[in-house]
């Protein structure tokens, strides 16, 4: 029988007319599966064209040219609002004030599910229905642990965190070109600070205590963070290299946090960090491990490239640079008590309300930086059951369609007076550029999805920038310890899809300072 079937199957002049019949409807009916796309209601803004491949839609959005896509397809349209497909998923670019109040507002636009679906890879808990998903798991615990009695309990061991690193920078060998400065990169060291204080906050200080296990877990975040895999945006089933890689990684970090909790169950000791508050609520080790790299996501790569970026923009702005040492100084006097109290010594004095209240310019250079250091677009699907329209346009986005907003039609809006510039001034009172029109900045969300981490994230770059500012001379330098111009305006690739480390090192030179 078997050799019959062989032998039928090498003799396709042998099939039948209905075998090849049944084979031709099985490949349209694949082809059209594959090929067939949701048409679009008469009633969207109109298909963007261009760069759309078959099957996998508009490549040049996923893969180098965010921002120019979203840019050229708004050049394009009559009303500032655009369609375009990646794989079977409509896209809808709004714009202008209508666009902006509708994205930013709207309660039937989904900002978690967006961010699941368009960005493939992120942490996914088992489904425990509607009313107990991951993202509603993901904000009940994080929410306790950005609350201010949180960051008091913890204070003494970020403070002093941040000031053994910064020790260590003092300790470092001298520079090449001149003993009298030392030479430091500052995406891996401000980098590397920044991961200590957010896993000291919303992990484990079994990590947070042990350099090597905190050099462990970074390493498998990054890698994490490097394997994304756009093509599972477009097939969702497709077992991709980088998707498997994810798992891997996401696994090692799971044994960590395994050997911890075993640990702590085996001795009886409890700890006192945010990794027992998640296991005391019951969360099983998948939503802890979920939770953890969701977490980290929301706050290493932001916190950690806008410490680097900030200090590296003072280089260049001698105004903010005496600003920040003024008020650094300022506070540092205020609260000394003796003599003999070194710079580090008050800083690590200074109460919750006082770090949360005293650095005022630390703040809006912060905030100037994060317009600089946000790219890409934003995304929000919508969940409602039916078309919402778009302001008073006549277009919709369709039920069951993602609207995309570009950052820059925000962070860079007209409202704000030479916009290119990296200028801190512009949040002053008097000047308020970004209170001029409605959602004019995004930086710490705006509109239904304020940032939850908000909090901490300014309290840990006041606790770098003020202890890097107040022990510290530094300059903008080559990796020898020559001071140097930057090779060009410091900006983050618009292009990006989210905040990353630039494609060439940038290095700090530093001396500690007299006095």
């Amino acid at each position: 029988m078997g050799a019959i079937l062989s032998t039928a199957l090498l003799q396709p002049q042998e099939w039948t007319a209905t075998v090849w019949v049944l084979l031709l409807t099985t490949a349209a009916t694949l082809l059209s599966r594959v090929f067939w796309r949701p048409a679009l209601p008469k009633n969207a803004p109109k298909w963007y064209r261009k760069g759309d491949w078959p099957i996998v839609g508009a490549l040049a959005f996923y893969y180098g040219r965010r921002a120019d896509f979203v840019r050229e397809a708004l050049q394009a349209s009559k009303t500032g609002n655009f369609s375009f497909y990646i794989g079977k998923k409509q896209l809808i670019g709004v714009s202008g004030a209508e666009g902006r109040k509708l994205f930013f507002e709207s309660k039937d636009l989904n900002f978690p599910q967006a961010f699941a679906e368009l960005l493939t890879g992120q942490p996914q808990a088992p489904s425990h229905g509607e009313e107990d998903n991951f993202s509603q798991v993901f904000q009940k615990a994080l929410i306790p642990l950005m609350k201010k009695e949180n960051f008091l309990k913890n204070l003494d061991l970020l403070t002093g965190d941040t000031r053994a690193a910064l020790e260590a920078l003092a300790a470092a060998p001298p520079a090449r070109a001149d003993a009298e400065w030392k030479v430091t990169d500052p995406f891996e060291s401000f980098y590397d600070i920044v991961y200590q204080l957010t896993m000291r906050t919303i992990g484990a200080n079994d990590i947070a205590d042990d350099p090597k296990l905190l050099k462990h877990t970074l390493s498998i975040f990054d890698w994490f963070e490097k394997s994304d895999s756009f093509a599972k945006v477009i097939f969702p089933w497709l077992p991709t290299v980088n998707h498997l890689m994810r798992l891997y990684y996401g696994a090692k970090l799971a044994f960590v946090f395994r050997d911890i909790i075993e640990k702590r169950k085996k001795t009886g000791k409890k700890g006192n960090d945010a990794l027992q508050f998640l296991i005391d609520r019951g969360l099983n080790l998948s939503t802890i491990v979920g939770f953890e790299i969701g977490a980290l996501f929301a706050g290493q790569l932001n916190s950690g490239i806008n410490a680097g970026y900030l200090q590296l923009f003072l280089t260049q702005n001698p105004e903010w640079m005496a600003r920040l040492r003024e008020e650094v100084d300022g506070v540092v006097a205020q609260h000394r008590t003796s003599p003999s109290q070194s710079c580090a010594d008050v800083l690590g004095t200074l109460t919750i309300e006082e770090w949360e209240s005293e650095f005022p310019l630390i703040d809006l250079a912060l905030r100037e930086t994060i317009r600089f250091c946000l790219p890409g677009a934003t995304f929000r699907k919508n969940m409602s059951g039916h078309d919402i329209p778009i302001g008073e346009s006549g277009e919709v986005i369709p039920d069951g369609a993602f609207a995309i907003f570009l950052v820059e039609d925000s962070m860079f809006g007209d409202w704000y007076s030479d916009k290119w510039k990296w200028n801190p001034s512009r949040y002053f009172e008097e000047n308020a550029e970004d209170k001029k029109a409605p959602h004019a900045y995004m930086g710490w969300g705006s509109g239904r999805h304020p940032c939850l981490g908000m909090k901490f994230a300014k309290l840990e770059m006041a606790l770098i920038t003020a202890y890097w500012v107040g022990m510290f001379d530094f300059e903008f330098s080559d990796k020898d310890g020559n001071k140097i111009a930057p090779k060009g305006p410091l900006m983050m690739d618009r292009n990006l899809h989210s905040a990353r480390k630039p494609e060439e090192n940038m290095y700090l030179r530093y001396r500690l300072r007299e006095g």
